[in-house]
């Protein structure tokens, strides 16, 4: 009699971890939890880039101070933005279309309809 609740529990439980593991597999699984995968993924990499540039801009900057220590060359040495742990800031462009090129202003616009052909 124990024997078979035994393993009636053990099988239970057995069950009931199989249906979360599963349930949560296909939850990862999910169009929107790659895509937020995707994104915490693309987003890492993106820090891991900023920091390797700002790395690399503190090495220019301290390889420059010793090129020049060893040269003689007694200009100072501006360490700009790649002590303060900061990139430049990215330019800004203007939107396509934005300012119309003049030639095109005496041109008319002509809207078409194509159901007026039927």
């Amino acid at each position: 009699m124990f024997r078979r609740t035994f393993w009636f529990t053990a099988g239970a439980a057995a069950g009931v971890w199989a249906t979360t593991k599963v349930n949560r597999k296909l939850k990862q699984l999910t169009p929107e939890s790659l895509a937020a995968q995707a994104t915490n993924k693309a987003i890492e990499t993106g820090h891991r880039l900023k920091d390797f540039a700002l790395d690399v801009r503190a090495g220019m900057v301290q390889r420059e101070a010793e090129l020049e220590e060893a040269l003689g060359l007694d200009a100072p040495v501006d360490p700009g933005p790649a002590l303060g742990r900061e990139l430049p800031e990215p330019r800004r462009r203007t939107a396509l279309g934005s300012t119309p090129h003049p030639n095109t202003q005496s041109i008319p616009t002509i809207s078409y309809n194509r159901n007026e052909d039927h």
